[in-house]
């Protein structure tokens, strides 16, 4: 396992805690991946684990906190605003490419969930993105809405109220009205209910790390304009979708429609629900894809192919 290197990189006079992992057996400037979490999760919620698998492949890896959350600075905490998320992104994106260790034009996003539709935001804004790997996207909030709605309607107004009264609240200066991240199903006062959710998030967690589950509100109204798949089609890079077959929530067909929607999307479908790639079977069937992806995009000379 090669060595995990601690980095802090400025923003906006914030700064981001990031870790980085050097790509093993490889001369030179090597292929990158850049990675950050999902809705409301931290860096130490398994993305090392991914990190770890792709610098052994050859990989350089840089993980990295959204400002407001995990290790990161900036107040108030647990504030998820996709502006400032897309800006964290393209800072630690040049923070990666800046590195002796790495090779600039060789540069890719992962993303999961929430940051599974950032990711292709991310691309369509840089054309110098090598490749996109997209894990049970968010691919379009507006349809998220959507069969949350359909669920339950009572479900969907309380997250609704709560969106208007915290944004409410960041006009007057007050302070955040909170919602729980993920919670048990009923739960009115949480934005993911589904059955698995709860337990899925907290089998992220390594031992004795605490979660801090909770995030703005005004996330919520924010939801119906996160549409990467309207986004994927100004992409110029390769771009892997993964899904779930039996995810419930980011459910597989708004990702197909994204792989379907770039110019050069790929579409893979797997069996189980939403945490499954994170951890056991699900990581070990989804990781080789992903690296698999990334070689042939990223050291074509390695394999005697082309880059497309």
């Amino acid at each position: 396992m090669g060595e995990r290197l601690a980095v802090r990189i400025p923003i906006e006079g914030d700064e981001l805690d990031a870790w980085w992992y050097a790509p093993e057996g490889v001369d030179g400037p090597a292929p990158c991946a850049v990675l950050a979490h999902g809705f409301g999760g931290v860096k130490e919620m398994r993305l090392s684990a991914y990190a770890e698998r792709f610098a052994a492949a050859g990989f350089g890896a840089l993980v990295f906190d959204y400002r407001h959350f995990g290790a990161s600075s900036g107040r108030p905490r647990n504030l998820l605003d996709l502006r400032l998320q897309l800006a964290d992104w393209k800072a630690a994106v040049a923070a990666a490419r800046a590195r002796p260790e790495v090779d600039p034009d060789r540069v890719a996003v992962w993303g999961s969930s929430f940051s599974g539709g950032s990711v292709v935001l991310v691309a369509a804004a840089d054309p110098k993105i090598a490749a996109v790997v997209s894990q049970a996207p968010l691919a379009d909030g507006r349809a998220a809405l959507i069969h949350m709605l359909k669920k339950s309607a009572g479900h969907v107004l309380a997250l609704g109220t709560a969106g208007v009264l915290d944004a409410l609240r960041a006009r007057l200066g007050r302070k955040p009205y909170m919602l729980d991240a993920v919670g048990r199903p009923g739960d009115r006062r949480t934005v993911l209910t589904t059955p698995d959710a709860y337990d899925g998030m907290l089998s992220l967690l390594p031992p004795g790390l605490p979660f801090d589950n909770e995030v703005t509100a005004r996330v919520i109204m924010t939801l119906p304009f996160f549409r990467a798949v309207k986004a994927a089609p100004r992409m110029t890079c390769p771009l892997l979708v993964q899904v779930m077959d039996h995810d419930d929530i980011t459910p597989p067909g708004p990702g197909a429609a994204l792989a379907a929607a770039a110019a050069y999307g790929e579409l893979l479908v797997y069996p189980g629900t939403h945490f499954d790639p994170y951890v056991g079977t699900g990581f070990d069937r989804v990781v080789p894809d992903q690296i698999a992806f990334l070689t042939r995009i990223l050291r074509p000379r390695d394999i005697g192919g082309a880059a497309r």
